[in-house]
């Protein structure tokens, strides 16, 4: 049951500013906002002051520990209308399991389970009209812990806000597939660093990589592992899957790479359908081999933002290697088909991973 969160209603909804009936109108991603956040701030060693107000900026002090040291951890979830009517929020207890992890990691204090998700429940309910109901669209969640204590010290502030906002996305990548190129130069994560947490330090050290690959055509950066550069790890923003002689195989986690929630979906789903799923250590070079021995059936990305994205082509050192024709194969649509049909109420939801906003 949600708690009644004190509220302070915006004076005139924006929503009229988009149009979520229009299929030509873009809602890009992360473009525009919904009317209301949630904060909630911790000091004197306790979380206190939940509150909703009307979004928009908020003071911090030029001293504050998240600019300076990065003490900053996030979230990303989605809220559906489903072809029913029915709000859904989409396994928002797994996204609170990492938050908590990534907190723990960075030294910032964590909250009770509950807290997390009335704060979602009201939130999305308050900004309901929202929600697209197109299919391919949905109500990002962006849950977000930053450092607010000013201080030049290096050391765990003693102040934070903890924040969500909410925006009507469309999905990260439309339709076909994406090209990726290995990365041997820059390094996301090394062993016992913070490749687990969803900290906003990770993504600093994606940027300059992924724009060096934009420029040479490429949609995303396959990274690999930091000692090596031989292992297969994540995508920019997804975890990766490749389907091999009817096998399909992802890396397994140990410390460096993002637990995603869509891939422990994915791995749920393929055992629950009897395919064969395993988590490894990839080797790009077998990844090579497995292409020119004609065993490469499938590769794609899976991730909140993008759901499933199927990949048609990476760039391993000098070697160009097309998957599937480039087109989407198979398994990745039907994983496509599947998640969507969960979040939307299209079909049963038989892992019980949805919560209904009544």
């Amino acid at each position: 049951m949600t708690v009644s969160i004190p509220t302070q209603r915006i004076a005139s909804s924006r929503v009229d500013e988009i149009d979520l009936e229009n299929p030509d109108f873009d809602l890009g991603f992360g473009d525009m906002f919904s009317d209301h956040m949630f904060q909630m701030d911790y000091s004197d060693g306790a979380w206190r002051d939940p509150r909703i107000v009307p979004y928009g900026p908020f003071a911090i002090e030029p001293g504050a520990l998240c600019l300076h040291y990065g003490q900053a951890v996030f979230e990303g979830l989605k809220a559906f209308r489903g072809e029913d009517g029915m709000i859904r929020v989409f396994r928002p207890d797994r996204n609170f399991s990492r938050l908590e992890r990534s907190c723990q990691r960075l030294c910032i204090p964590t909250f009770d389970r509950e807290t997390f998700l009335d704060a979602i429940d009201s939130l999305v309910r308050i900004d309901r009209n929202w929600i697209p109901s197109k299919r391919g669209q949905a109500l990002y969640i962006r849950p977000l812990v930053v450092a607010t204590e000013s201080n030049l010290n290096v050391r765990p502030a003693r102040e934070y806000r903890f924040f969500i906002m909410t925006s009507p996305v469309r999905e990260y990548f439309t339709g076909g597939t994406v090209a990726l190129k290995a990365e041997r130069r820059y390094t996301r994560s090394a062993p016992g660093g913070m490749g687990y947490a969803k900290t906003a330090g990770n993504y600093a050290a994606s940027l300059l990589p992924g724009s060096e690959s934009q420029q040479l055509g490429h949609d995303q950066v396959l990274w690999l592992d930091g000692l090596e550069h031989r292992y297969v790890e994540e995508v920019g923003q997804m975890n990766i899957f490749f389907k091999i002689d009817g096998k399909v195989l992802t890396p397994d986690l140990h410390g460096t790479i993002l637990p995603g929630v869509t891939r422990e979906s994915v791995i749920d789903i393929l055992r629950d359908e009897g395919v064969a799923v395993e988590e490894c250590r990839i080797d790009i070079n077998d990844i090579l081999k497995a292409h020119e021995n004609g065993s490469l059936e499938e590769a794609f990305g899976a991730g909140t933002a993008a759901v499933i994205a199927p990949v048609g082509c990476i760039r391993i050192d000098d070697t160009d290697i097309t998957i599937n024709h480039a087109e989407p194969g198979p398994l990745a649509q039907h994983l496509y088909q599947r998640i969507v049909d969960i979040q939307r109420g299209a079909c049963d939801d038989q892992f019980g991973w949805n919560r209904l906003i009544e």
